[in-house]
């Protein structure tokens, strides 16, 4: 059966951005670029009159911006908003505030002048526009709600999650599209004197991982920081794969550290594979992976070896996945211990640590 186009609404202020978009994405036959907009409020009409499946936007524009323009879409007209973002420290804070509001995702550009390098985003920006029009609008839990996780509920959900007494000194993430805003609603709830270290290896460019690790900490009790190379690891501490490069564990026991930097071919930064199979490698049978939201298969590679070592896995499923790729490779593997929805796992997670 075929599928009907993606209907996409573009709006930027730069009539480049808007050719460039519409022919990039107009290239795709499983693409219809319906309308684009020249600002905000010109976006909020043409998303009410068009109904289109999914809405590129700009985040800084003259008049009403990008982030006034999401306020109103969600408010009146929820829909599937991918952010344009500069590739700035600043932009990614606003980023950060769109997705909180309800964005689904962001593109970062990276300028030259008034350019975007189309070439490398070109495939990635379509697959996502793609999966994310046809999911269409996914509601989550608040992120910062004030009630504790529900360890029992959790349990009954994940039977076979550490039921042998495993002792679980490590806790590994790895998420992408979709994944900062689950992660705004896993890592706030989880309690301040969590005993073990938690890493995560969530896609971002390098100016966004700092600040989101920031944001993070603002809201969460426990404390969260942008990763160093070569610093211990400490449980009570929540560790952000820095977007320069890779994570892994290094250094010895009992004092692990981690370190950052390049090497192999990976198509995602900061890889998740990469993550995973140095904590299979340094903590067999006495680690949890968690794989959250995302395109594509990262970290089906490094959960295999978390496995094979002995770990715990648990999977996002797919009802509140934003994409439903990187879990279900996961899950059709074999590999997940259980697949829960995104508001009970962190329960499952302290459920398994602080037992």
């Amino acid at each position: 059966m075929n599928l009907r186009a993606v209907k996409v609404l573009i709006v930027d202020d730069s009539s480049f951005m808007r050719k460039a978009l519409s022919a990039m994405l107009g290239s795709d036959p499983d693409i219809e670029v319906v309308g684009t907009a020249a600002d905000g409020r010109e976006g909020v009409e043409k998303a009410e009159a068009l109904k289109p499946d999914i809405i590129t936007m700009d985040v800084e524009m003259p008049g009403m911006d990008g982030i006034e323009a999401l306020k109103k879409i969600m408010r009146d007209n929820p829909l599937p908003v991918v952010m344009i973002s500069a590739q700035t420290v600043e932009g990614a804070r606003v980023t950060l505030r769109a997705l909180e509001l309800g964005a689904v995702d962001f593109i970062s550009k990276n300028l030259s002048g008034s350019s975007m390098d189309i070439v490398r985003i070109r495939a990635a920006l379509k697959e996502k526009i793609k999966h994310l029009g046809r999911k269409g609008f996914v509601r989550t839990s608040p992120e910062r709600g004030g009630q504790a996780p529900d360890v029992n509920v959790a349990l009954r959900r994940a039977l076979k999650v550490c039921t042998d007494g495993m002792r679980v000194e490590m806790v590994a993430i790895g998420a992408s599209t979709g994944g900062p805003k689950i992660l705004q609603q896993i890592i706030p709830a989880l309690p301040k004197n969590f005993p073990v270290p938690v890493l995560i290896s969530q896609h971002m460019p390098p100016n966004f991982t700092k600040p989101f690790a920031e944001r993070l900490d603002q809201i969460s009790g426990i404390s969260v920081k942008e990763a160093e190379d070569g610093e211990t690891v400490k449980g009570g501490i929540v560790y952000i794969a820095p977007g320069r490069g890779h994570m892994r564990v290094a250094g010895g026991m009992p004092r692990p550290s981690v370190s950052v930097g390049e090497g192999g071919d990976f198509i995602y930064r900061p890889s998740v594979d990469v993550l995973m199979s140095s904590v299979a490698a340094y903590f067999p049978k006495r680690a949890v992976g968690v794989i959250l939201t995302g395109m594509g298969h990262d970290g089906l590679k490094g959960l295999t070896g978390l496995k094979n070592a002995g770990g715990r896995v648990i999977a996002q499923d797919e009802g509140t996945c934003v994409i439903y790729g990187m879990p279900k490779a996961v899950v059709d593997a074999g590999l997940a211990d259980s697949v829960l929805p995104a508001q009970d796992i962190t329960a499952a997670i302290v459920a398994c640590v602080c037992k």
